[in-house]
């Protein structure tokens, strides 16, 4: 019996650290290092999630035919330096707390890598292949190869890796082929990033919220014209083919410690940076509309011109700036490529993947076998936990809950609570890999409720009160609710509500004030109709979740509704839960209703008094 080649990846020292595992070219395991040390978008060298990897495939460190790290440490440190000497004598301050950091770790990558594997389990050095391959590489690499396409043009975004910012690459088989490379300083995803810094939000992980503020917007109002003009002239210069220029005397992110200066963007867009936690006004909106259309504009194009020199019918992405579906939906209704396909784990999580694929189709040159499907197996990658693992954590904290042998049941009973306004915490089986939670990891509600929003956001995610929640929809009832035919299995897509389900607002809607806006009832499922009509979809299939899938399907035999709410399970600055024990605790914490872990269903009103005196405020950084 031949044995199986079996490679780990790494991505770390950045932000979202991760491990994968892929044995003979499919992807077994993966997990991101915070669903384990509970710090968001953790950084370190993932340890926990190298041992779940290890442990999942039986493996020891011994065993793995390579390990390897999503990018090349010399290259970025390259680019570093070259620019604190091109930028001199700026970036002092920086480059002082910058470098040192570089010399007493980063630059010694390799002894490092080995040190953290030796504190997991002993191994022989001598045996231990490392590789490292470039990091828009792994990027395309994790969209390409998972992906059903034999033949795809690969579209990498985010905000740097070594040198590059973004890529067009052809995907042929085993094989990847780099064609263009966009390079730092010029960056879409980190003009992005300086956008959610100028308006309040958290680098790194905000850009999610922007693109949840730009709808509110007025599409139609001077003033987010003469921002686009601003963008356009002052800050950016946009090519036909995609790539972009951007005006450094704006920006402070090469050098600084800051992503923009912060009195020049006052006197462009004539408004302060907004500071964390302040009102929103309607200037707020009106930029994020803009930036978030500029950046449809640039997408679109490196589209189009990825299709131009590759010819190819289909598109792969990712890299962060591949997880803004408002854009994604955007560009599959262009219509340039036949289908696209999206790396769910898009960010730098995703590297790992990307950079176990690559070793294996590229370095070691094996034959690839293309999945009809995809190859994520729903993203479904992360750990899963027995009745035993449940009932260890009953008896911690003496819980009341009804065990059910007969899952069917248990959605009946479930798909009831949710039809009469209840929300629910959903954990089940795998946890996902990437940012999005889907259904596995979820919190759940009636789209139908008007007031679940509202619930949702400011009793149980504590977060704010504009952010929308996604509809996970069963998948052959999609065109039922949304004006989209496809499928939209990783929530990276976004569409307006089908016409027909649509209400009409007052004449006036676009000049009410944010919160009046918030609560005009836009759709038959006020939920998870944005405020531009639209929904974050997530198709949900038989064959990749049949226990989400059913509990659908009895919610929809109950109201004639087969779409549900779908929010992650956690609270505000915390990751999604992973354990019995989290989502008990954030249970607890938090106003839900009701709390399914496998087959055992908690009610709120039964359980013990949560004798827990921690400030889960205090205990997570707010993102």
């Amino acid at each position: 019996m031949n044995r199986m080649m079996t490679i780990l990846g790494i991505s770390a020292f950045y932000h979202d650290s991760a491990a994968a595992i892929v044995q003979d070219g499919t992807v077994v395991a993966a997990a991101q290092e915070e669903r384990f040390t509970r710090k968001k978008h953790d950084p370190a060298f993932p340890t926990n999630a190298v041992k779940y990897c290890l442990e999942y495939t039986g493996k020891t460190i011994d065993d793995l035919d390579a390990i390897v790290f999503y990018d090349k440490p010399l290259l970025k440190f390259e680019r570093l330096l070259e620019t604190y000497y091109g930028f001199s004598p700026k970036g002092v301050s920086s480059f002082i707390t910058a470098i040192p950091v570089w010399l007493k770790e980063k630059m010694f990558l390799k002894k490092l890598i080995k040190d953290e594997l030796k504190e997991i389990q002993p191994f022989n050095k001598k045996k231990l292949k490392l590789l490292f391959p470039e990091h828009h590489l792994s990027h395309a690499a994790s969209a390409f190869y998972p992906s059903p396409y034999q033949k795809a043009a690969i579209l990498t975004l985010d905000g740097v890796g070594e040198w590059a910012t973004a890529s067009i690459c052809l995907g042929e088989g085993k094989d990847i082929t780099m064609l263009k490379e966009l390079q730092f300083p010029h960056s879409v995803g980190l003009l992005y990033s300086a956008f959610t810094y100028f308006l309040g939000f958290k680098v790194n992980s905000g850009e999610y919220k922007l693109m949840g503020l730009a709808p509110y917007g007025n599409p139609n109002s001077e003033r987010v014209k003469k921002f686009k003009e601003i963008i356009k002239t002052k800050l950016i210069k946009i090519h036909d083919d995609g790539s972009i220029w951007l005006d450094q005397q704006y920006f402070n992110y090469a050098v600084g410690l800051r992503m923009v200066y912060d009195k020049k963007w006052e006197e462009l867009f004539g408004f302060p940076r907004r500071t964390s936690e302040s009102e929103f006004e309607q200037q707020h909106s009106d930029l994020g509309l803009a930036i978030q259309e500029v950046t449809e504009e640039i997408i679109i194009k490196l589209a189009k011109h990825a299709k131009e020199i590759t010819g190819a019918e289909y598109l792969c992405m990712a890299g962060g700036v591949a997880l803004n579906c408002v854009a994604n939906g955007k560009l599959q209704k262009e219509g340039i490529f036949k289908d696209i396909f999206i790396q769910p784990a898009a960010g730098d999580a995703g590297g790992s993947l990307g950079a176990a694929l690559t070793a294996y189709y590229t370095y070691f040159e094996q034959e690839r076998k293309v999945n009809p499907n995809d190859a994520m197996s729903g993203s479904y990658l992360g750990p899963e936990f027995s009745d035993l693992d449940v009932e260890k954590v009953n008896r911690k904290y003496n819980a009341t809950a009804t065990h059910f042998s007969d899952f069917s049941e248990l959605t009946k009973e479930v798909a009831k609570y949710i039809s009469e306004g209840n929300a629910i915490g959903w954990m089940q089986g795998r946890m996902e890999f990437g940012p999005r939670a889907l259904g596995r990891r979820s919190i759940l509600g009636d789209a139908r409720n008007p007031e679940m929003q509202k619930k949702l956001n400011l009793k149980i995610k504590y977060r704010e009160s504009f952010r929308p929640f996604a509809p996970s929809v069963l998948s052959e009832d999609v065109n039922e609710f949304f004006d989209y035919e496809g499928i939209s299995p990783y929530m990276l897509l976004v569409h307006k509500v089908h016409p027909n389900i649509q209400h009409e607002v007052p004449a006036n809607y676009h000049a009410l004030p944010i919160r009046e806006k918030l609560y005009v009832q836009r759709s038959s499922l006020p939920a998870i109709t944005h405020i531009d009509f639209s929904g974050r979809i997530q198709t949900v299939h038989k064959e990749t979740n049949a226990e989400y899938w059913e509990l659908i399907n009895e919610f929809k035999k109950i109201t004639g509704v087969g779409v549900v709410v779908n929010t992650s399970f956690n609270v505000r600055g915390e990751p999604i839960v992973c354990t019995p024990d989290d989502a008990y605790r954030c249970f607890m914490r938090t106003e839900m209703d009701y709390l399914v872990i496998g087959n055992f269903v908690y009610k709120k009103e039964e359980q013990p008094s949560w004798q827990d005196t921690d400030d889960w405020k205090e205990e997570f950084l707010l993102d």
